[in-house]
C-alpha cells in the first residue's frame, strides 16, 4: 500500500502540495493548496491560477485535507497550469484578529494583497512559477475578489474569470454585506461608505482579459451585480467577455460542465496563446465496478 500523499503509481496522479507563503504584512503565514500538471518539468515556467475565496465567512482552502482538490483545480493544471488555492488575512478558522483583517475593507482588501503576496513567495519557493502570467478565477465571493482584483491590481493579473460575484453589497444579501462591511453610511460627497467597495466604481482600471458570468436565475446573487459592472465597462469602453447562463441559479445546474469547459479555453487562449479544441464536451467516465 502506498504511504499518504505519495500518489497512484498506477496513474501518475499526485496530490495537492500544501503550501505556506507570507502574507502581505511579511510576517504572518498563510496556508494553500498548490496543483501541478502530472507531467510537471522543472525546467520550464508555468502560468499560475489562482483560484480565490476571499471568505470572510470561508476561505479558498477547505479543510486543508484531501477533499480541498474537489473541484477542477487537478484537470485545469493538467492542461499545463500552477493551480494555487491560498487563505489570506480575512478568512475564518485561526484568530480574531486574523479573521478581522479586512473588516471595512471589503473590496478595498477583499485579501487580494495578501494573495499577491503568497503568489510572489511561492515563486520564490518555486521557480517554475512564471509571475508575469497570473491569472484569478473564482464563483460568486471568488468572482467578487476575481473582478476587484483586475481592476484594482491590473499590472499583476492578466487574466480573469468572475463567475456569479456578488460586485456590490448594496445588491446583495444586507445580513452578508453589513455582517462584514458594516452599515451602510453617507459620506461628505454624498455617496456612501459601499461605493468605494463596488467592483463597478473601478471597472475603468481593466487591462487584461477578463470574462464574466452569471445565472440568469440566481436567487442567491442576483444577475443584476454582474450587470452593473457589464454596464460599467460599456461605458469606459473596455473589451470583455460575457457569458449568460438562461434559466441557472448559482451553481449552473446542467450548464456546470460547459462552464468548465468555456473556463479551460480561456486561461489556454489567453495565458498559453494557444487554440483549445473547438467546442470540446466534457463527459462522465463510467468506471467498471471493482
Amino acid at each position: 500500500m502506498p504511504l499518504p500523499g505519495s500518489g497512484d503509481s498506477s496513474t501518475g496522479w499526485k496530490p495537492p502540495i500544501p503550501i505556506k507563503v507570507k502574507s502581505d504584512d511579511g510576517k504572518t503565514d498563510l496556508y494553500g493548496m498548490m496543483f501541478r500538471p502530472s507531467n510537471f518539468d522543472p525546467n520550464r515556467k508555468y502560468p499560475i491560477i489562482n483560484n480565490a475565496y476571499p471568505g470572510p465567512q470561508s476561505g479558498s482552502v477547505g479543510s486543508r485535507a484531501f477533499t480541498s482538490a474537489r473541484g477542477d483545480k487537478q484537470a485545469l493544471a493538467e492542461l499545463g497550469f500552477i493551480v494555487v488555492s491560498i487563505d489570506g488575512r480575512g478568512t475564518p478558522g485561526r484568530s480574531k484578529s486574523f479573521h478581522d483583517s479586512y473588516y471595512g475593507r471589503m473590496g478595498r482588501d477583499n485579501t487580494i494583497p495578501d494573495q499577491i503576496a503568497g503568489m510572489k513567495d511561492l515563486a520564490r519557493q518555486f521557480p517554475g512559477i512564471d509571475l508575469d502570467k497570473a491569472a484569478m478565477w473564482g464563483h460568486s465571493g471568488g468572482g467578487f475578489i476575481t473582478a476587484d482584483a483586475m481592476f484594482r491590481f491590473p499590472e499583476f493579473f492578466k487574466v480573469g474569470i468572475a463567475e456569479s460575484g456578488n460586485h456590490d453589497q448594496r445588491v446583495y444579501e444586507d445580513d452578508w454585506g453589513e455582517r462584514y462591511q458594516g452599515l451602510l453610511e453617507k459620506t461628505a460627497d454624498g455617496k456612501d461608505n459601499y461605493d468605494i467597495e463596488a467592483n463597478q466604481t473601478f471597472a475603468k482600471n481593466l487591462k487584461g482579459h477578463l470574462l464574466l458570468a452569471h445565472g440568469g436565475m440566481d436567487n442567491n446573487v442576483p444577475p443584476y451585480n454582474t450587470l452593473l459592472v457589464v454596464d460599467a465597462l460599456i461605458k469606459a469602453n473596455k473589451d470583455f467577455d460575457l457569458l449568460m447562463l438562461p434559466n441557472q441559479a448559482h451553481g449552473y445546474g446542467s450548464q456546470g460542465n460547459y462552464m468548465m469547459r468555456r473556463r479551460w479555453d480561456y486561461f489556454v487562449k489567453h495565458l498559453l496563446n494557444a487554440e483549445p479544441p473547438k467546442e470540446y464536451e466534457i463527459k462522465p467516465i463510467t468506471r467498471p465496478v471493482p
